[in-house]
């Protein structure tokens, strides 16, 4: 008994940094006109990867991604008026986010058209073990969170599979006949 004790104190602040989407984020589903909800564990990620070719590159590409994942979870809303969802609900999925195992590497505000997103990596030992992106604008809310090790270079491969929306990161493009860094 001591032990599991022991070692129930020892874990508690690893399970604390773990993220989860909260079962509360669901009841928006009743005020959203479009929902996508995705959960897969490493056992469905295993079986969806069964169906990708190892003769396609890109395919095979999600398919070695894939491999070092425990879990990729997505929930997206989309509203037909503004103010559906409460900033709380936003915050308390930052709240979870939190030194020293979770670090933002991108927090992005605008006043202009209120679009707000955040992007989380928690890391162990220099790998990187989950990312979570959480974007709020006015008419939707998406959270994609992605368990396990995966490299931030190899995200791009992952946008447009498996529920993640597509990620453009560094893409260029001309202003005046210059190319300008995203």
């Amino acid at each position: 008994m001591k032990f599991a004790y022991l070692a129930f104190i020892a874990l508690a602040p690893l399970a604390a940094q773990e993220f989860k989407i909260p079962a509360s984020i669901d009841k928006l589903a009743d005020k959203a006109s479009e929902v996508v909800d995705v959960t897969m564990d490493s056992s469905l990620l295993q079986l969806a990867s069964r169906f990708l070719s190892d003769k396609d590159v890109d395919e095979a590409k999600v398919k070695r991604l894939v491999a070092g994942l425990k879990g990729i979870y997505v929930k997206s809303f989309e509203f037909d008026k503004t103010g559906e969802y409460d900033e709380a609900d936003v915050v308390a999925l930052r709240s979870q986010l939190k030194a020293p195992m979770w670090s933002r590497i991108v927090g992005v505000r605008s006043k202009r058209n209120g679009d707000n997103a955040d992007v989380f990596l928690a890391s162990d030992g220099g790998q990187v073990t989950g990312l979570v992106v959480i974007s709020a604008e006015p008419k939707e809310l998406t959270i994609v969170s992605i368990v396990g090790q995966i490299k931030p270079e190899d995200l791009r491969e992952l946008g447009g599979n498996f529920g993640i929306p597509k990620m453009e990161m560094g893409t260029t493009h001309k202003n005046s006949g210059k190319e300008k860094e995203d």
